[in-house]
């Protein structure tokens, strides 16, 4: 059996293709790596690279897409920046172009800050935080 490596894409629907394709790449720093047009069989779709071998699929429809919380309350997904700084530094552009953005939480091993894109859609955006080593006795070490 192979080993998994990531998820290699997820798929939201928008009504605005290319007003939600800006705003990932302006304001989360995601790519363009292709874009496809409307067929009579099939929707216009631009892939966005989010880093990595990760890709987000944007499917261009008529209707508005589902924008509820997880039933834990977050987003249901997310993508991922290096460091504390940079979540920082993403909250700020966000906010600074009007749009929705949450306080950034501290959580157990990792820092989380949740955003609204342009269709409503809750966008977790994470950073781990550092990792400290076990001590030699197994426990955690200082300032864990």
């Amino acid at each position: 059996m192979p080993d998994l490596c990531g998820i290699n894409h997820l798929t939201v629907s928008t009504s605005d293709l290319d007003r939600l394709v800006t705003y990932y790449e302006e304001l989360l720093g995601a790519r363009l790596a292709f874009e496809r047009a409307a067929t009579s069989t099939d929707p216009r779709i631009a892939v966005v690279d989010v880093g990595g071998d990760d890709h987000l699929m944007i499917v261009e429809t008529a209707t508005a897409p589902h924008t509820d919380l997880d039933p834990l309350g977050r987003a249901g997904w997310g993508l991922r920046v290096g460091t504390y700084a940079q979540l920082r530094e993403v909250r700020e552009r966000v906010l600074g172009a009007g749009w929705p953005a949450g306080e950034i939480e501290t959580l157990p091993t990792q820092w989380t800050l949740t955003v609204r894109d342009p269709d409503g859609r809750p966008v977790d955006v994470r950073a781990h935080r550092p990792r400290t080593a076990p001590s030699p006795t197994g426990g955690r070490a200082a300032g864990s």
